[in-house]
């Protein structure tokens, strides 16, 4: 009878909490550099896949350091409706990439569009998702509604920490 039940989940202490969100932060902020990279792929259409990759990528090891299962086609979902649900990113992101057809001027505007809107929700998903994994959740019960003026927030957040990455990267 005992074997049937399952075991569980550890409680951590405080020191074991702040250092998951210390490495969960490390990894939010190395994605949203990545994000800001995948922006000057010259190739239309080429960055916006290069971006959900990067996410979804970031969500499966967020998911790994909480032993939440990721579920890949349920996480794009969610990607889908956070960037859609309150903020026109998505839309955003796939004219600037087309952008990119346009010779020269147009190259150079979607870049820095793709990098600016891809680094900031890049880092707002991944703090929305560690919010939530903290709270135990999963991908099964996250509602992209619920968190919809969180992400705004870290998105504002994440604009400022890729102007910020930038200033650095250009000294």
């Amino acid at each position: 009878m005992e074997s049937n039940v399952k075991e569980a989940k550890k409680t951590l202490t405080l020191p074991e909490i702040n250092a998951r969100l210390s490495e969960t932060g490390k990894l939010i902020r190395n994605y949203t550099m990545y994000s800001i990279g995948v922006g000057l792929v010259p190739i239309p259409i080429a960055d916006f896949v290069g971006l959900t990759a990067l996410q979804l990528n970031m969500l499966r090891k967020l998911s790994h350091m909480y032993d939440v299962p990721f579920l890949k086609d349920k996480g794009k979902k969610l990607i889908a409706a956070l960037l859609g649900g309150g903020i026109p990113v998505s839309m955003s992101a796939t004219t600037a990439s087309l952008l990119k057809f346009v010779p020269i001027i147009g190259h150079t505007i979607a870049s820095l569009s793709i990098s600016v809107l891809g680094g900031a929700s890049t880092y707002a998903i991944g703090k929305v998702f560690v919010q939530h994994f903290e709270s135990g959740g999963t991908f099964l019960d996250f509602d992209p509604m619920e968190v919809k003026e969180y992400f705004a927030k870290e998105f504002k957040e994440g604009q400022d920490l890729v102007s910020e990455l930038s200033k650095g990267m250009s000294h």
